[in-house]
C-alpha cells in the first residue's frame, strides 16, 4: 500500500510538468520557472481560422440575394424597403423612412458592433433609445413604425415597356448605314423614304400620304428631314439633289443642286438647309433664294458625309463621315473649328445634349463601336462607352438627361443610357436587322426606329416630367454669377 501510494504521488507531480514543457516551452516565462494553472488551454494564436465568430465580413457586392432581386423584376427601392420592414420586425429597428434611414448599401451590410457570439454589452442605436410600441387595439400586426415606413412618400420607379406600342410595315425600307430615311416633325407627322417614295404617316390620325414618287426619274430617296417649323420636308435623293416641298399643299418649292453623288445627310438650321454627299462635300443653301445663288461648300472630309446635327443654339454643325472623322464647324468659317479623330469606323450617330451647353455625343461604327462624349468648348474628349455592336444613330431625351441609342451588328438592339453615369435604363430588342433609323417624337416621350427588316416600331423610353433635381452642366460657362 506504501509503495502504491508514492507512485502516485510522484505521478501527479511529474505529469503537468510534462504538459508545461510541451506547451509553453515557446513562452516568454524564463526557464526553469514554473507557472500553476488550473487547465490545459493550447496556444492556437499561429493558426489561421476560417471560421471567425467574431467578425463577420461584409458580403461582396452584386451577391446573391442581388441577382435573385433582379431576376425578379424587383427595384432596389422596393429591395430597400423590404430589408427596412425585416429590420422593425426582427431586429427591432425603428426605421419610418426608406430615404434617409435604409438605402441600399446599409440594407444589404451588417450593422457595425453587431458581430455574433461577441460578448459585450451592446450600445443602442439611436432608434432602439425611444422604443416605438404599437397599440394594443391595432388591426395591424405591424410595429408603428413598419406602419409608417409603408406610408412613408417614396418616387415612382419608371418602367420602360419591353414592347414596342406600335409596328408599321415599311416595304423598301433600305438596309444602308449611310442612309436617314426617318425623321419626325414637331407637328407630329412622321416622313419615311421608301424605294423612290416619300409617305407621310399622322401620328394623330393614323392616315398615309404619298408625297412624292421619283420613279420616273430613275431616282431614289436617300435622306429625308424636316425643318423647325414643320412646314417643309427636305428630301435627299440618289442623283445628288435636294428637293424641297410644302407639305400643306403637297408642292415642290425648291430644288437644289450642286452634289455629284447621293445626298445621305440633312439639317436644318432655320431656313438655311445643310446637306451632305458621298461626294465628301456640305453644301449650305438658303432655301429662301433660288437655286442660282451661291452655296456655302465646307471642304473636310475625305470620304462620304454621313451625319450633320446643328447645336441647339444653331450655331455649330457637327459631321461625321465614312472617314471616322468628326468635325464642328461655325457660321463664319468656311474650314472645321474642331477636329476629333478617336473613333475607329464610320461616324454616323450624332447627338447634341440639350441639357449640357456644348457637350457633343457620337458613335462609331461596326470597328469601333463606341459613344463618346465631347466638351466642344474646351475641345477635349469626355467620356466613352463601349456598346458592344454598331452604332447607328443617338437621340437626348428633352426632358432629362438621358439618351437613346440605336445599333446593328451584332446584336440590332436599343439602349437607354442614363448620363454621365452612362449605366443602361432599358434594353430593347425586337428588330432582326440593323436597326438604322431613329426619330424622336415632338412631345419628347417616344421614338421611332426602322430596320432592315422592312418595319417601324414605335416605343415609349423618356419620361415627360422633368427631374426634380435638376442637373447643372459643367460645361457651361454662364450659369453663376462670380
Amino acid at each position: 500500500m506504501t509503495d502504491l501510494n508514492v507512485n502516485d504521488r510522484i505521478l501527479r507531480q511529474s505529469k503537468p510538468s510534462v504538459v508545461r514543457n510541451l506547451f509553453f516551452a515557446s513562452s516568454n516565462k524564463e526557464p526553469g520557472t514554473v507557472v500553476n494553472y488550473d487547465r490545459f488551454i493550447p496556444l492556437r494564436a499561429n493558426n489561421n481560422w476560417i471560421t471567425n465568430y467574431a467578425t463577420i465580413p461584409d458580403p461582396p457586392k452584386n451577391t446573391q440575394t442581388n441577382k435573385k432581386a433582379r431576376e425578379s423584376g424587383e427595384s432596389p427601392r422596393e429591395s430597400s424597403a423590404y430589408n427596412c420592414l425585416l429590420k422593425n420586425e426582427l431586429l427591432g429597428e425603428n426605421i419610418e423612412d426608406v430615404k434617409t434611414q435604409c438605402d441600399d448599401r446599409q440594407a444589404l451590410t451588417p450593422v457595425k458592433g453587431r458581430n455574433l457570439f461577441k460578448y459585450g454589452a451592446i450600445t443602442p442605436s439611436k432608434n432602439e433609445r425611444t422604443p416605438n410600441k404599437s397599440s394594443p387595439y391595432s388591426l395591424s400586426p405591424l410595429s408603428v413604425s413598419s406602419q409608417r415606413l409603408l406610408r412613408s412618400p417614396h418616387k415612382a420607379t419608371r418602367k420602360i415597356s419591353r414592347i414596342p406600342f406600335k409596328v408599321l410595315d415599311a416595304p423598301e425600307l433600305q438596309d444602308d448605314f449611310y442612309l436617314n430615311l426617318v425623321d419626325w416633325s414637331i407637328q407630329n407627322v412622321l416622313s419615311v423614304g421608301l424605294g423612290s417614295c416619300v409617305y407621310l404617316w399622322s401620328a394623330c390620325t393614323s392616315q398615309v400620304t404619298r408625297l412624292c414618287d421619283l420613279q420616273s426619274d430613275g431616282n431614289a430617296v436617300t435622306s429625308v428631314a424636316w425643318s423647325e417649323r414643320g412646314h417643309l420636308v427636305a428630301v435627299g435623293t440618289h442623283h445628288g439633289y435636294v428637293t424641297v416641298w410644302d407639305v400643306s399643299v403637297n408642292k415642290q418649292v425648291n430644288k437644289l443642286v450642286g452634289h455629284s453623288a447621293r445626298v445621305g445627310a440633312l439639317a436644318w438650321n432655320g431656313d438655311v438647309l445643310s446637306s451632305g454627299s458621298r461626294d465628301r462635300l456640305i453644301l449650305q443653301r438658303d432655301t429662301r433664294t433660288p437655286a442660282t445663288v451661291p452655296e456655302r461648300r465646307l471642304v473636310g472630309h475625305r470620304q462620304e458625309v454621313c451625319g450633320l446635327k446643328w447645336s441647339p443654339d444653331n450655331q455649330y454643325l457637327a459631321s461625321g463621315g465614312n472617314d471616322n472623322r468628326l468635325y464642328v464647324w461655325n457660321m463664319q468659317s468656311l474650314s472645321p473649328v474642331q477636329t476629333y479623330t478617336d473613333h475607329l469606323a464610320a461616324v454616323k450617330a450624332i447627338a447634341w445634349s440639350p441639357h449640357h451647353h456644348g457637350l457633343l455625343a457620337s458613335g462609331g461604327g461596326t470597328a469601333d463601336r463606341c459613344i463618346r462624349f465631347w466638351n466642344t468648348l474646351t475641345g477635349q474628349p469626355m467620356q466613352c462607352v463601349d456598346t458592344g455592336s454598331q452604332v447607328c444613330n443617338l437621340a437626348w431625351s428633352k426632358h432629362s438627361s438621358e439618351l437613346v441609342s440605336t445599333h446593328g451588328y451584332s446584336q440590332n438592339q436599343i439602349l437607354v443610357w442614363k448620363y454621365p453615369s452612362l449605366t443602361q435604363v432599358a434594353k430593347l430588342t425586337g428588330h432582326s436587322y440593323r436597326v438604322l433609323y431613329l426619330a424622336l417624337s415632338p412631345d419628347g416621350e417616344a421614338i421611332v426606329t426602322g430596320a432592315g427588316d422592312e418595319t417601324l416600331r414605335f416605343w415609349n423610353v423618356f419620361s415627360k416630367a422633368r427631374s426634380q433635381k435638376e442637373t447643372r452642366s459643367v460645361l457651361s460657362l454662364y450659369t453663376g454669377i462670380r
